[in-house]
């Protein structure tokens, strides 16, 4: 694990290792010490702030923007921050922003990724119910390993024209032959953006390739990132729960492979009502640092 400090905009270098983020005034100007971590799920990569303290300016669209610029900032996929919950039995609260600094739907990944932080930070033990956007979840740690459970599914509706899902975050699902030569960017992108899925401001898309009778190859492009990713969470839980529903497996724990490493789902199911639904794969810190901006 690696830890620096980084330029940020004017700041200047600093060699102070601080716990928290704070506000200073330098040269009549005001500068954000800002301590991060970045966590990774199966490639799937997010910048980490523990904002126990409410200390990050969480309208500031701008600010996330940059710090997830894979150029000029730390660069992610997303930005999570973690807060003290005002509900006794939840332990703490997941904020998710996409890479364009906006508040996003749910994030299967990154919620893996924000229990891994909380029990690095001590938040937690091996077991947590969190809140997030879409609702409560349950997870538990194991090492480097990270399950979620994911909210219930009705899985209806689904036909080989338009097979779509919501599984927190709105999916668009194609199967195909083959999904390695795949313009995923180009193909995804006019997907994305189509009239059909203009009233619930675009989708994210998912292409997906059978290997076996359990098993599946995956390549997403993410609105709000408006890229392909190494791997999304609520898109194999989607690819997962759409080839259950619609016979191309008779599994109810489905095996994702995606450009950045391998994904399981489980579930129950009675007819299209998918429960008890599990997301497992791992979290890892790969690094933390600190940067005025």
């Amino acid at each position: 694990m690696l830890f620096f400090d980084l330029l940020f905009g004017d700041g200047l270098f600093s060699t102070k290792n601080q716990s928290e983020c704070c506000i200073f005034g330098l040269q009549n100007k005001r500068f954000m010490k800002l301590d991060f971590y970045k966590y990774h799920g199966a490639g799937n990569d997010f910048i980490m702030i523990d904002n126990r303290q409410l200390l990050f300016p969480k309208n500031d669209t701008n600010l996330v923007l940059k710090l997830c610029h894979r150029r000029f900032g730390i660069g992610a996929d997303g930005l999570i921050l973690l807060e003290n919950s005002k509900v006794e039995c939840e332990d703490f609260v997941m904020v998710y922003y996409n890479s364009d600094g906006n508040p996003s739907s749910m994030c299967g990944n990154g919620g893996r990724c924000i229990v891994s932080f909380a029990n690095f930070l001590g938040v937690i033990e091996e077991r947590t119910n969190f809140i997030a956007v879409d609702g409560k979840h349950k997870a538990w740690v194991k090492g480097e390993t990270i399950s979620l459970q994911m909210q219930d599914v009705i899985a209806d509706g689904l036909n080989e024209g338009h097979l779509f899902l919501d599984t927190g975050s709105p999916h668009h699902i194609e199967f195909s032959t083959e999904v390695g030569d795949l313009d995923v960017k180009k193909l995804g992108s006019k997907i994305r953006y189509s009239d059909i899925y203009s009233n619930i401001g675009g989708t994210n898309v998912n292409f997906v390739q059978q290997s076996d009778d359990h098993s599946f190859l995956v390549r997403t492009y993410e609105r709000g990132v408006e890229d392909e990713t190494y791997s999304c969470g609520t898109g194999v839980t989607a690819v997962a729960i759409t080839a259950h529903a619609t016979g191309k497996t008779n599994f109810n724990k489905v095996n994702l492979a995606t450009p950045g490493g391998n994904l399981e789902v489980s579930f129950d199911n009675n007819g299209a009502q998918y429960s008890n639904i599990w997301l497992t794969g791992p979290a890892l810190q790969v690094f933390k640092g600190s940067l005025e901006c």
